[in-house]
């Protein structure tokens, strides 16, 4: 059994280096990472998210603290989310728009991706995202229900991440997604009970349950349209993946709400 002192500067190792792929937080090491960390670490994304929807939750408090609308408000909390995040995860989400979209051939779709311009699709995709998840905030309106719901997506969207890299292969033997290799079942495992334990606690079991289906026949459909297009997945349709899961969440938590 490893010891816990060892063990515990495991953890603290993967939170940094979890919270370095998904935030722009300097909390990387500056020593390389061996073989496999990247992987390993992936059980601690949904973590990380949880960070990135406080700072979230806490943007829409101070917002409505100061007398704005929830509709500002929310508009600022997402504000908040892409830039600590840097936008990576909106970023990969108009790419993998743009290549899925454009081109014929898998090569040309996998040029439009790496290609740093926007096109139409990734605009469009980026305006859906934006629209929906602030429609979504807005609609929730009381600062602690925005809270809880922001924690959740955040969490679970990430949740899902590590079986999405270990079960669609990489679509290209380069890259962030292929450099990082395919998480162990471990990680994998841990990820998603983090995941589910946030919805859970955040919206409830019946909202989870609901949240954690439309999550998982996301992650279905969205393998399917890339494995067949390029072959595989890249670390922009791990981003598309998810924004997608932000913004199944934050409708669930939406639709509940008016719902009563």
């Amino acid at each position: 059994m490893m010891p816990r002192a060892e063990l515990l500067k495991d953890v603290i190792a993967d939170l940094r280096m979890a919270a370095s792929f998904v935030t722009i937080l300097p909390v990387a090491s500056s020593k390389p990472a061996a073989d496999g960390a990247v992987a390993r670490a992936t059980w601690a994304l949904p973590v990380a998210g949880l960070l990135v929807g406080l700072a979230g939750a806490f943007a829409y408090k101070v917002a409505i603290r100061f007398g704005l609308t929830p509709n500002l408000a929310a508009l600022l909390a997402l504000a908040t989310t892409a830039l600590i995040t840097g936008a990576l995860h909106e970023d990969g989400l108009a790419d993998a728009a743009d290549g899925l979209g454009g081109g014929r051939t898998r090569e040309r779709k996998l040029e439009i991706m790496r290609d740093s311009r926007i096109g139409t699709y990734g605009v469009c995709a980026l305006i859906l995202s934006f629209g929906l998840r602030w429609s979504a905030l807005a609609t929730i309106a009381n600062p602690y229900s925005v809270a809880l719901a922001l924690c959740a997506a955040h969490a679970a969207a990430r949740a899902g991440v590590p079986a999405f890299m270990a079960l669609v292969p990489p679509a290209r033997p380069d890259g962030l997604s292929a450099s990082a290799g395919a998480p162990p079942g471990r990680s994998i495992a841990i990820a998603f009970a983090v995941g589910t334990l946030a919805l859970a606690l955040a919206l409830g079991p019946g909202k989870a349950l609901v949240g954690l289906v439309l999550l998982s026949l996301a992650g279905l459909m969205l393998a399917r349209l890339a494995v067949r297009q390029i072959g595989g997945q890249t670390g922009d349709i791990l981003g598309a993946f998810e924004q997608l899961g932000e913004i199944l969440i934050l409708l669930v938590a939406a639709s509940f709400q008016t719902g009563g």
